[in-house]
C-alpha cells in the first residue's frame, strides 16, 4: 500500500509566507526559506511553494526565492503561481523544482496542461482546482469561471494532468476539516494522485481524510506555520491509527 503524504504548503506574496482564511485577510506567517528548510528537517514528504500574487500581478515567480529553498531542502518540491509558458517551466525546473503546479492559465488555455506533458512528463505536472458550490475558482479564488469542477478534473487528466491538487475554498484555513465529501467523488472520477488542501486543524482531520477518501496526500499550511501541529505527531498519530505513512 503506497504511504499517505503529508505536504504543508507556502503560500508566498511579497517574498514572505502568509495565510489567511478563505483565501482573504492575509497574514504574514514567517520567512519561507527558513521554514521550507524546518519542514524539510520535520518529516514532511514534499513541500509546495504557491506565488499566490503572480499571476493576479501579471508577473513571474521569485526564482531567487525559490533557488534559496531548493538548496536547503532534500524532499520534492512543488512550485505554482504565474506559469504560462513551457518556457516558465523550464525555469523553474532550473532553479530545483520537482514538479509545477498549474491554475488559472489552464483555465484560460488548457493545451498548456498538454504541452507540459509533453515536454517534461505527466508526473511534473500538477494541476490546481481550487473549488466553490461545485465550480472552479482562478485568480487565487477571486473569479468564479462556472465551469464544473467534476468535469474540470475529467478533463485536465485528459490533458495530461498527472495529479490534482484540490482545494475547498470554503474548507481554507478554517481548521474545521478537509471537505471530505468533494475529496472523494473527485477521487472516484480520475485515476490520478489527488492532494486535498483546505481545513486542516487537528491530527484527527488528517485520519478522518484519509479514512474516508482515496487521497494520497493532505496539504496544510497554518497549523505547520504557526506550530499548532507538527508533521511527527500527525504521522505518528496516522500510524498508530493504521493509516501508512513514512516515519
Amino acid at each position: 500500500m503506497l504511504t499517505k503524504r503529508i505536504i504543508p504548503c507556502l503560500d508566498i506574496k511579497d517574498g514572505r509566507t502568509v495565510k489567511g482564511i478563505n483565501f482573504v485577510n492575509l497574514k504574514d506567517a514567517g520567512d519561507p526559506v527558513e521554514l521550507a528548510a524546518f519542514y524539510s528537517e520535520s518529516g514532511a514528504d514534499e513541500l509546495t511553494f504557491l506565488d499566490i500574487s503572480a499571476t493576479i500581478e501579471n508577473r513571474s515567480i521569485f526564482t531567487k526565492l525559490l533557488k534559496q529553498i531548493s538548496e536547503r531542502i532534500n524532499i520534492p518540491f512543488t512550485v505554482g503561481g504565474g506559469i504560462r509558458t513551457v518556457s516558465d517551466v523550464a525555469t523553474l525546473l532550473s532553479c530545483g523544482a520537482d514538479k509545477v503546479s498549474i491554475n488559472s492559465e489552464a483555465v484560460r488555455r488548457p493545451s498548456l496542461i498538454t504541452d507540459l506533458a509533453k515536454e517534461f512528463g505527466s508526473q511534473c505536472v500538477v494541476c490546481a482546482i481550487d473549488s466553490k458550490d461545485g465550480k472552479v475558482f482562478v485568480n487565487g479564488g477571486r473569479v468564479d469561471t462556472g465551469i464544473d469542477v467534476f468535469d474540470w478534473t475529467k478533463k485536465v487528466v485528459e490533458l495530461g494532468a498527472g495529479e490534482i491538487l484540490l482545494t475547498g475554498i470554503d474548507s481554507d484555513g478554517t481548521k474545521s476539516g478537509f471537505d471530505e465529501i468533494l475529496t472523494q467523488k473527485i477521487c472516484e472520477s480520475v485515476s490520478v494522485p489527488i492532494i486535498a488542501s483546505g481545513g486542516a486543524g487537528t491530527k484527527k482531520h488528517f485520519l478522518n481524510l484519509f479514512k474516508n477518501t482515496q487521497a494520497t496526500g493532505a496539504l496544510a499550511a497554518s497549523v505547520f506555520h504557526y506550530k499548532q501541529l507538527s508533521i511527527s505527531d500527525i504521522k505518528s498519530y496516522l500510524n498508530e491509527n493504521g493509516i501508512p505513512v513514512r516515519l
